[in-house]
């Protein structure tokens, strides 16, 4: 996804989030807060982007949005239950209506057979308990 298409989703969703007096939450990753600063760069993101996480790291992970160790042990940070954990911690965090959380395998070394570099998962919540 380019920065321009990002934009343009990121508009959308605005719009609808602006519609219905919500906000969303960011927990990322392997994208570094580009999410967030695509986000941040639309006029007037401030009425419905309440903050961004960049937990880069392991330890990011578990102080800012609760991701726990065990977890982090178990299956890596580029895996489905770390990024469930992530937008479940973030959205507690932040008290947003919405959150998605990002973990990847950005390259260009670091990949394995089981997670190759390209490797990127997603997850998203409410604070109603969908997602």
């Amino acid at each position: 996804m380019t920065d321009s298409e990002l934009m343009q989703l990121s508009e959308q969703v605005g719009q609808a989030l602006k519609a219905r007096g919500a906000t969303v939450t960011t927990a990322e990753s392997c994208t570094g807060g580009w999410v967030a600063k695509v986000i941040t760069d639309i006029a007037g993101s401030s009425a419905w982007f309440e903050r961004g996480f960049v937990t880069y790291s392991n330890e990011a992970k578990a102080q800012m949005i609760g991701v726990r160790e065990e977890t982090l042990a178990q299956h890596g940070a580029v895996s489905e239950p770390v990024v469930v954990e992530m937008v479940i911690g973030a959205l507690k965090a932040a008290r947003a209506d919405y959150a998605v959380s990002i973990s990847g395998i950005a390259g260009p070394d670091g990949g394995s057979e089981e997670k190759p570099v390209g490797t990127v998962w997603f997850a998203f919540a409410t604070a109603r308990g969908e997602g």
